[in-house]
């Protein structure tokens, strides 16, 4: 399994918004860059992911499970670009703030450190551990 980071701007499509989606998930469209593209493309049914709020809060808010695997994104009028479709999983107890991750030494590898603006993201199995933990998660 591998594990990943969602980036979305609260006010365009929040936690409460993907939790809402249920069971059917939601498909993680919109995605216009291409390492971000390509991170997508890495994914399995299964992986997990942060679902972080950008804007004011920049915090990992909840965790969601890729459902469906890279596909075209209907949106994407030029079909340059694909969608994964994924579902909540689980609140985060404490969210964890980017200041936190910055502050962190066992994150300062962190692609959330480094590419703030990379909105797909790979995370590493001891960055998921670090971040689960300070969120408050075992």
């Amino acid at each position: 399994m591998a594990y990943w980071l969602f980036k979305t701007e609260a006010e365009t499509f929040s936690w409460d918004m993907q939790k809402k989606r249920g069971a059917k998930g939601e498909p993680w469209s919109g995605v216009r860059n291409h390492t971000a593209k390509n991170n997508m493309k890495a994914m399995k049914k299964g992986d997990l992911g942060f679902f972080y709020h950008t804007g004011n809060e920049k915090a990992v808010v909840g965790i969601v499970q890729v459902i469906g695997e890279y596909r075209p994104d209907p949106t994407d009028e030029k079909g340059q670009f694909g969608l994964v479709v994924v579902k909540a999983v689980k609140d985060m107890p404490k969210p964890v703030t980017l200041a936190d991750c910055k502050t962190n030494p066992k994150l300062k590898a962190m692609a959330l450190v480094h590419w703030a603006r990379l909105s797909v993201q790979p995370v590493t199995d001891a960055e998921w551990k670090e971040v689960c933990r300070m969120g408050g998660l075992k």
